[in-house]
Parts: C-alpha cells; sequence; structure tokens
C-alpha cells in the first residue's frame, strides 16, 4: 500500500534546510513560489500546511476554502499579512519564528544606535572624499544614559540583552502585554509616561497591528521631555514619518535609525513610489540612518527560522481528511 504523506507548501523560498527537516518528519514538500493564493485552492485543494514569508496576504476568505489546512507558518516573526483570528476560529494552527531572528535583529538595533551616536555613517562619508572633520563628528556615549524599549517580546528583550554590558539603564514597556516585569540587573518595568520623562533613546520593537498604526506620532513625540534618539527595527507603519521629519526638525529628536519605512511593499521588497516626497526628505536628512528591512535578515537568522519553523510544525496534529 502507497504511504500518503500531507503535503506543505512552500509559498515563498526559504532556506534549504527547511525542506530537509520537514520531509524527515514526514511531509510532502511542494513547491509553489510563483501561485497566487486562487491558484493555491485550485491546484492543491487538499494542503494540509502552508509556509510563506510575505509574498501575499492570507485572508479570511481563503482560509474558509482552504479546507484541508491545518497550518501556516510564516518564516518571520510578525503576522499581519495573515488573518490569524480567523484562522484560529477554523482550528487552523498560525505558527512564526521570532526565536529564530531576535539576535539579528537586537545586533542590528545596536549598531544603528552606536552608528548615530558616533556619527559613523557620516564620518565614514567625509572621509572618503577628502573631508577631515573632527569636532563636527566628536560622538556621544551610551554609557550613563537611560533606554526605553517598547515591546518586550523576543526581540525587546534581546536587545536589552545586548544593552547589559554598555552601563545603561533600561526602561521597558510592553504595549500588549500590559503587565510589569519583575526587576532585573539590566531592565526595569516602566510605563510609557515614565520613559517619556527620562529616557534618551527609544528603540521600538513592537508589531504592527491597526491599533499600532502610527504609534509613534506627533504627540507621542512631543511627550519626551529630553530630545531622544529613535530606533525602529519593528515595522515601518507603526511610525509617522512625517511627523517624525517635523521632530528632528524641531529638535526633538536628535537622530533616528531606520531599518522600516510605512512606505514599504506588502512584501517588504520595494518603496511605494507615491510617498517619493517623504523618502526624499528622509535621504537628504544628515541624522536619519537607513537600511532596507534587513535587522533580521542575516545568514545566521535565515537558517535559524527554518530550524525553529520546522520545530513547530513538527508538533502539528493532522489528519488525512478535510477540516
Amino acid at each position: 500500500m502507497t504511504e500518503v504523506r500531507p503535503t506543505v507548501l512552500l509559498l515563498d523560498t526559504v532556506h534549504p534546510s527547511l525542506s530537509g527537516l520537514l520531509e524527515q518528519q514526514g511531509w510532502k514538500i511542494e513547491p509553489a513560489y510563483e501561485l497566487s493564493p486562487d491558484e493555491v485552492l485550485q491546484r492543491f485543494p487538499g494542503a494540509k500546511g502552508l509556509v510563506i514569508r510575505s509574498r501575499f496576504s492570507l485572508k479570511r476568505e481563503f482560509f474558509a476554502q482552504a479546507i484541508g489546512l491545518d497550518f501556516v507558518a510564516r518564516v518571520g516573526a510578525g503576522m499581519e499579512n495573515i488573518d490569524v483570528e480567523a484562522a484560529a476560529e477554523l482550528g487552523i494552527r498560525c505558527l512564526h519564528a521570532p526565536e529564530g531572528n531576535q539576535d539579528a535583529v537586537a545586533e542590528h538595533t545596536m549598531g544603528m544606535l552606536l552608528g548615530l551616536l558616533n556619527h559613523l555613517p557620516r564620518a565614514d562619508r567625509e572621509v572618503r572624499q577628502g573631508i577631515w572633520k573632527r569636532e563636527a563628528n566628536r560622538g556621544t556615549e551610551l554609557h550613563g544614559k537611560t533606554i526605553g524599549i517598547i515591546g518586550y517580546g523576543n526581540m525587546g528583550s534581546a536587545f536589552a540583552q545586548r544593552l547589559a554590558g554598555f552601563g545603561v539603564r533600561v526602561l521597558v514597556h510592553d504595549t500588549a502585554l500590559k503587565t510589569e516585569f519583575p526587576p532585573h540587573d539590566y531592565r526595569t518595568s516602566a510605563s510609557l509616561a515614565h520613559i517619556q520623562k527620562q529616557a534618551d533613546v527609544v528603540s521600538l520593537h513592537i508589531n504592527y497591528t491597526q491599533e499600532n498604526y502610527h504609534y509613534v506620532n506627533s504627540n507621542w513625540l512631543k511627550a519626551f521631555e529630553k530630545p531622544i534618539y529613535l530606533i525602529n527595527t519593528a515595522r515601518g507603519k507603526v511610525l509617522d514619518t512625517r511627523a517624525l521629519l517635523t521632530s528632528i526638525q524641531e529638535g526633538k529628536v536628535l537622530g533616528a535609525g531606520l531599518d522600516v519605512l510605512e512606505f514599504e511593499s506588502l512584501s517588504f521588497e520595494t518603496l511605494n513610489p507615491s510617498a517619493a516626497d517623504v523618502i526624499k526628505q528622509l535621504m537628504k536628512e544628515d541624522r536619519v540612518l537607513l537600511t532596507p528591512h534587513i535587522a533580521g535578515w542575516s545568514h545566521e537568522s535565515n537558517e535559524k527560522m527554518a530550524v525553529v519553523l520546522a520545530n513547530k510544525i513538527g508538533t502539528v496534529k493532522y489528519s488525512l481528511g478535510k477540516r
């Protein structure tokens, strides 16, 4: 009798180790890199699992028709392109892998912060142009500063750990959990108001939801008592870019490190050309350090996320029938 293996579709390219690990667990792997959601339903109506990055959204209508589906696994941390609530109502498990890229995000965040404080990008450009300015590029030490971390999941906690050896005070506020954390050597739970009173640096590590759209806005920035450095390695839409530019011009924000922009496409692969005016302003602003959504995109994290997801998929209970 021929063994029937449950099918998992790869909707995006992933680290090759994921396919090998899933095959060892007994899954049949089918590449579906070019298929649309409708084509997935038509060609693989009995698929038990989907693996996706951010190529397209999976909405309630899709899940209602995917009658054989048991799980969706996202290679990454954020789940905004998946209707998690609809999936849960239909008994479909939603998996993701923030444990796999938390180290990459934490290190990138630290790099952006140190780069801003010490004018590294600007100084490098100037020296390459034959400009030797020492006083204008005098740096600011991290030691003794107060760092506010907004969002204390995998990414925020990993960044706090990296800060432990820098002689800073770390204040943590989690918007999702709305809870306090036990005191620790390198961080203290704090209200947003307390962070806005004390912080010299703020780093964003919150998920994007409709409720968090422009979480950082003009009023939010004006509430800080001291000028701050702002880092965003979370999601672009949690920050109002125009409000940030105004705050930089007014001196409320001394510098910003942005790995993500609110003008990114769903896949994070391109920028929306309709926002060209604001993007041009960002490009001209010497106090803004920009990277193309790569904080969690290290060589190591690519494989780590594959292993994390494989382990989670290995716990999924499936049947060969319809849901």
